[in-house]
């Protein structure tokens, strides 16, 4: 596909979040290209290997309460967007399920006074529902008299990833974008737009250097007759699991999180530890079949928060067709992409949206913008 013009707006990426972005930009009838060093499946970017859960609330245990209201955001976001997507893509709120054995009984008083503490009021309020015995077993009956007792967050959800990696990508041809999929960005010659919108994550380092890579590993399995009806997550002091049931007795199952950048296979231990928990969860995981043991890492910030960066124009870059052109970048999703990557999508899309119209055309107008944004924290000026 070439475009006639020069596009409104090129984004550079296509995984989770370039993918949104362009969908939306393109939404509001603006001329978009997408530039992607891999494939229209996704399936070289960390969007691939997720589980894909929409828990604001069970990550408000660990995460600060922004990640906390982005993921709620986005998880009301999420209908909206899939509703309007070519496929359908799978998409679950029956909420989360949290376990733990009775030897590890601290780690659910720790885990359920961090939500009291950090979750802001409004999500509490029916959000934890307190399970022993009977009740346990009528919420999730495929671990019934496996457990004594555990906690629902009612709320939450989940989606298929790769479903939705697809559908967006048919999406974006059906909304006209200009689609450039094994395409490598050179930095010193970047597309002709309007406006650059560089999604690249670990790609985009060398203009980024405190990004950094912090591994994940998940299994996918084949559990036909366990019939787990939501999301389950094990806690333990050393590798909290979570199992996130999908279609068709799928089952993608993780807990690791390794600092660094290695790309290897995965461990055997990982593995063993990962497979070992989810058998503890429920016996027939034994009877599994292992699809993939897969690993990918995740673009993060020194903070582990999401960022907004506006780098002005880029008239001093050679190579530019349009050196009047100015430059986005977003960047650090960290674990947290699809629980937060709608509610960052809007925030980027409005801004690129006020560079295109003339609203942020210097530091000054866009230090007024940013104070009238809805997360000021999110955006940077470079």
């Amino acid at each position: 596909m070439v475009a006639a013009t020069i596009p409104d707006y090129a984004v550079l990426g296509g995984g989770l979040l370039g993918r949104l972005l362009a969908w939306t930009l393109a939404g509001e009838g603006a001329r978009v290209a997408l530039y992607e060093r891999g494939d229209a499946a996704g399936s070289s970017s960390a969007a691939w290997v997720a589980a894909a859960m929409l828990a604001p609330l069970a990550e408000a245990a660990v995460a600060e309460p922004l990640l906390v209201e982005l993921g709620v955001a986005s998880l009301e976001a999420w209908p909206g967007v899939l509703s309007a997507l070519p496929e359908p893509v799978y998409f679950q709120r029956a909420g989360t399920l949290v376990v733990w054995h009775t030897a590890d009984r601290a780690e659910a008083g720790l885990f359920d006074s961090r939500l009291r503490a950090n979750a802001p009021a409004p999500l509490l309020e029916g959000g934890i529902q307190a399970l022993r015995g009977a009740e346990l077993a009528q919420a999730e009956p495929a671990l019934a008299g496996r457990f004594t007792q555990g906690l629902l967050l009612p709320r939450e959800g989940q989606l298929d990833n790769r479903q939705l990696l697809h559908a967006l990508a048919v999406g974006l041809e059906a909304r006209g974008v200009d689609l450039h999929w094994h395409c490598e960005i050179d930095e010193q010659a970047l597309p002709a737009a309007r406006v650059l919108l560089d999604c690249r994550g670990l790609g985009a380092r060398p203009i980024w250097p405190t990004v950094r890579g912090i591994r994940g590993e998940v299994a996918r399995i084949h559990a036909p007759g366990i019939g787990l009806a939501r999301p389950v997550r094990l806690l333990h002091p050393r590798y909290p699991l979570y199992i996130a049931p999908k279609q068709n007795d799928l089952y993608v199952i993780g807990a690791t999180e390794i600092e660094g950048e290695d790309a290897s296979p995965m461990s055997v231990r990982s593995a063993l530890e990962l497979l070992s928990a989810a058998f503890s969860v429920h016996p027939g995981f034994g009877d599994a079949r292992i699809l993939e043991l897969n690993t990918q890492n995740r673009p993060t910030l020194p903070d582990h928060r999401p960022a907004i960066r506006w780098c002005g124009r880029q008239a001093d870059r050679p190579g530019q067709a349009d050196p009047a052109s100015q430059l986005i970048r977003i960047n650090g999703l960290y674990r947290h992409g699809y629980m937060i990557a709608p509610a960052v999508a809007a925030q980027a899309a409005r801004l690129a949206q006020a560079v295109l119209n003339g609203t942020v055309a210097d530091a000054d107008a866009f230090a007024a913008w940013r104070a009238t944004a809805l997360w000021p924290a999110l955006l940077q000026a470079a």
